[in-house]
């Protein structure tokens, strides 16, 4: 089917709803609750660009043969006296650059310069419905672009990166210096469309994508350069959120959780209902053939991310995710991280492995593992692999991960390292040693913010001795916000 950016456009109609002017005691209170909790530096606002500055070895030596740029986005401004954003996943995209060169290390961050920022900028004041935030009617939401915070992710495209959102293109930034260049039309009568946040990888450099619109999906294929191959319509079983997908060599995979989308509305959650009972289905399409599809059952579980997928020689397909009981972190959760203080209800995810046997079975075993964000060998992505790190411990009540484990799936044992309760540690992702080929020859590198100093810091950790702590940390002068998703350009 050839794609329609006009039906998917009114399909996502939900961010362009007219709703009711928040009131400014509310703005001010969220001002004020910011800064009311150790981790409340987690959701603060930056009111600006941050110019590239040195970031000071604090620990360990610098690995040799250690070069090139972690990119990673999340958001950075929630908050001005107007209006505020309400949830964590609505904030201003603030795109970040460590970069790592001859043992030092730099540390930089930038708007996403987009119509919705210049918009808010102007009048000093959040307006713009989204994931979690009501919104108002000032806001000026004629396309999903209007919408487009930029904030969640970050996907390299030659000399520039993309500042990738759930529901609306990805925003070209110059790799060099992080400035916008506007959003990306893959072709002319596609734009718009939503391009999600968690692209996948051929070995061959081939990237595929989904986006989401009730119970359809594009599905993007691009060249290596990024230039588009390819853009067709997959009819889904059921009106799903889905955050992530994932893929082996030979097909993709699309987890319909039961949080189903129920109504139009705005904020886009007040239309999704969880209906545990219905299940979760799983649907794996041929890449070749993407009307050849199949469909697999699983009990009800609510997910944000997925590993990468493989198939084993038997051809049954393998992979892990995220699972919770339930979206409360996305409904509730998120809406106290940015008010700064409270209680984050619900269990945090653990990491879970499954497995779609040929015969039409599905299984799902869930590991003793708390963690998010799971990451793995990008030489292997769509293929075989052992190891998945992720972020740890989490615990109930209190937001945010504190530590890093991997989790070894062939031998059935995880190793971890936690900093303790003054750290809240964001996603960590592989880099390959120079030359090496196995998948414990590679560093993990990602950031923290340290709570008691105040500060962002950059680490470095051996994937074979993660429980060892990091080989090295750089730290900067400043603390940024916490981020979401990452991806390492050597």
């Amino acid at each position: 089917m050839t794609p329609s950016r006009r039906s998917f456009l009114m399909a996502a109609a939900a961010l362009s709803a007219a709703v009711a002017t928040p009131e400014m005691v509310r703005a001010a209170a969220a001002l004020d609750a910011a800064e009311s909790a150790d981790w409340a530096i987690a959701t603060r606002d930056v009111e600006d660009d941050v110019a590239r500055r040195a970031m000071r070895l604090v620990h360990g030596r610098a690995p040799a043969g250690l070069s090139g740029a972690l990119y990673r986005n999340g958001p950075g401004k929630f908050r001005r006296p107007g209006g505020s954003a309400t949830h964590w996943f609505d904030g201003d995209g603030l795109i970040r650059a460590f970069r790592v060169e001859d043992g030092q290390a730099t540390l930089e961050a930038r708007f996403a310069d987009t119509p919705k920022r210049r918009w808010e900028s102007e009048i000093d004041a959040v307006v713009t419905p989204g994931f979690g935030t009501k919104g108002d009617d000032r806001a000026k939401v004629g396309s999903n672009d209007d919408a487009n915070a930029a904030n969640t992710a970050v996907m390299v495209a030659g000399d520039q990166v993309w500042a990738l959102w759930e529901a609306g293109s990805p925003l070209a930034m110059e790799s060099s210096d992080l400035s916008s260049r506007g959003f990306v039309a893959l072709r002319d009568d596609l734009k718009g469309m939503p391009f999600q946040p968690h692209p996948r990888y051929d070995p061959d450099g081939t990237v595929w994508n989904v986006g989401l619109a009730g119970d359809r999906a594009v599905i993007w294929r691009l060249n290596p350069d990024r230039s588009l191959n390819d853009a067709r319509i997959v009819r889904l079983p059921r009106a799903s959120y889905m955050h992530d997908f994932t893929a082996t060599d030979r097909h993709l995979i699309l987890v319909l959780q039961p949080w189903l989308f129920e109504r139009h509305g705005a904020p886009v959650i007040s239309g999704l209902a969880w209906r545990p009972e219905q299940g979760t289905q799983v649907m794996v399409l041929d890449k070749d053939d993407l009307t050849k599809s199949r469909i697999y059952e699983l009990p009800g579980f609510f997910h944000f991310h997925l590993g990468d997928a493989w198939a084993e020689g038997d051809g049954a397909i393998r992979f892990d995710v995220a699972a919770s009981a339930d979206p409360r972190f996305a409904v509730d959760g998120a809406r106290v991280l940015v008010e700064g203080h409270g209680v984050v209800p619900g269990d945090p995810a653990r990491l879970a492995l499954i497995t779609l046997r040929p015969d039409g079975r599905a299984e799902m075993f869930t590991s003793a593992a708390v963690g998010e964000f799971p990451k793995s060998d990008p030489r292997r992505a769509g293929l075989a692999r052992s190891l998945t790190v992720h972020t740890a411990g989490e615990t109930r009540g209190r937001p945010l991960p504190t530590g890093l484990a991997v989790q070894d799936w062939t031998a059935g044992r995880s190793q971890g390292f936690d900093f303790g309760g003054h750290q809240i540690v964001e996603e960590t992702v592989f880099v390959p040693k120079p030359g090496a080929t196995a998948e414990k020859e590679a560093w993990l590198v990602g950031p923290s913010i340290n709570l008691r100093e105040g500060r962002t810091e950059l680490h470095v950790y051996d994937a074979a001795h993660v429980d060892d702590g990091p080989v090295a940390t750089w730290a900067a002068d400043i603390a940024l916000p916490a981020g979401f998703h990452g991806v390492w350009a050597g």
